[in-house]
């Protein structure tokens, strides 16, 4: 009942946005990895959709993290000349920096400059899954709302699926790689 009885004062606006920010993240994250993972996904449409609108869905997340971090920052005077500030949050400020270099790099002029280098500067993002993780984890340690749970569940949901991914495609590299190994042996084995 905490969160139906707090004030909408800063902080929790900016919990608010926190948890907008990661649910529009999420959504970034999930249609390649519902694809692989869950290959009759293709069917619904859905991730077809979230694929058609993942950079616009990508710069609302970046839109509303900036703002979650504006209010912090506002609401706690950082001393931006005083290192321990980065070392206190430094999850949240590398995540900013990553979603910085992604929200100015999501368009098709940056695709077509950066070429095959676009889509390395885009991998970060699976960085980012893992320092947002960190983050809430660390800042929201001790005070959760309702939403805290919901956020964890749903970014831990979205880095199984991201291991799950991983996973098949290894399996799927080595079974590209494994007939040909198997023709050779059978080969020479018919020579001798």
């Amino acid at each position: 009942m905490q969160l139906l009885t707090m004030d909408l004062d800063t902080f929790s606006q900016a919990s608010l946005l926190g948890f907008a920010a990661l649910t529009a993240y999420i959504l970034t994250l999930l249609p390649t990895n519902l694809i692989i993972v869950f290959p009759i996904t293709k069917k619904t449409g859905c991730p077809q959709w979230l694929l058609k609108y993942r950079r616009l869905i990508g710069l609302l997340s970046f839109f509303l993290a900036v703002l979650h971090g504006f209010i912090f920052f506002k609401k706690r005077n950082f001393d931006l000349f005083d290192i321990k500030t980065y070392f206190v949050y430094f999850q949240g400020v590398a995540t900013f920096i990553i979603f910085s270099l992604l929200a100015i790099t999501s368009n098709d002029w940056s695709v077509k400059r950066l070429k095959k280098n676009w889509k390395k500067l885009q991998r970060l993002t699976y960085l980012a899954m893992f320092l947002v993780t960190w983050h809430i984890l660390d800042k929201m340690a001790y005070h959760w709302t309702y939403l805290t749970p919901v956020g964890i569940a749903a970014i831990t949901a979205i880095i199984v699926l991201f291991l799950c991914r991983l996973l098949i495609q290894r399996q799927s590299r080595s079974q590209k790689n494994q007939p040909k190994e198997s023709k050779v042996t059978v080969e020479n084995k018919s020579v001798g």
